[in-house]
């Protein structure tokens, strides 16, 4: 009886040993991702005001994730994300039908490249990113995008239930944006391409979302937060936050 048992723990333990390595495993090296020789050197300048060893690692994409990229323009971040959840994952990359013209023709450029061999790329609105039959995500991301929403007149309430409904419980959502200054609230989303943290917090959790954390490496207190994004002789700062799905 005690051989039995003793069989039985031993199993048991291997069997948690293994499962604690595979999750492990799944556990992308994003610092060799951002060094993958095949990387454009466009992307490679882009990073340099990305940070994105540590911004992807914020997401926790790994192999196998159904992932979201809203707002995905060009593909910059779908590919990293792309790159992360293979083998085995999924990346839909939205991007609103109609519209920026330039980031599209940037896109049917980068899909050529084998590392999207993953991503799906979806032209559809913001209220309505994914089809029907698409759902059970693990990670949704919304980089640099979600201020231009307001400029753009996206029913944002609507959008954000819909994400919300997107998500398998647990899954998570990462937002990124360009932060202005307390009390300009949604007002310079189109003359700053900035948008106040607080707004977005709170049209997040509105929607049902649950706070979980922030990310401050690309903040930068230095940041007049008065300056348009494109024409700051600084870096801009940037807030970084993560819900949960509960």
């Amino acid at each position: 009886m005690k051989s039995s048992r003793r069989f039985f723990s031993l199993a048991s333990a291997a069997l948690t040993l293994s499962a604690l390595l595979a999750g492990c495993a799944a556990t992308p090296n994003y610092s060799e991702i951002v060094a993958a020789p095949d990387r454009s050197e466009a992307d490679r300048a882009n990073d340099k005001k990305r940070n994105p060893v540590e911004l992807y690692g914020f997401t926790g994409a790994r192999a196998g994730m159904k992932v979201l990229d809203v707002g995905a323009g060009g593909g910059y971040s779908t590919e990293l994300l792309a790159r992360a959840v293979a083998p085995g994952g999924t990346v839909y990359s939205q991007t609103p039908p109609n519209m920026f013209p330039g980031a599209v023709k940037a896109y049917a450029a980068r899909a050529q490249s084998p590392a999207m061999k993953n991503a799906i790329r979806v032209e559809r609105p913001f209220e309505d990113p994914l089809p029907a039959n698409v759902g059970d995500l693990d990670l949704i991301t919304f980089f640099f995008f979600y201020h231009d929403t307001v400029w753009l007149n996206v029913d944002r309430a609507r959008m954000n239930r819909r994400l919300y409904g997107l998500l398998k419980p647990g899954g998570v959502l990462v937002v990124a944006d360009h932060s202005a200054r307390a009390g300009d609230g949604i007002n310079v989303t189109k003359s700053l391409h900035r948008i106040e943290e607080s707004v977005v917090r709170s049209e997040l959790e509105a929607a049902g979302f649950q706070f979980v954390a922030e990310g401050n490496f690309l903040r930068n207190p230095a940041d007049p937060r008065d300056t348009r994004v494109q024409k700051n002789t600084v870096p801009n700062d940037e807030f970084v936050l993560k819900f949960r799905k509960p």
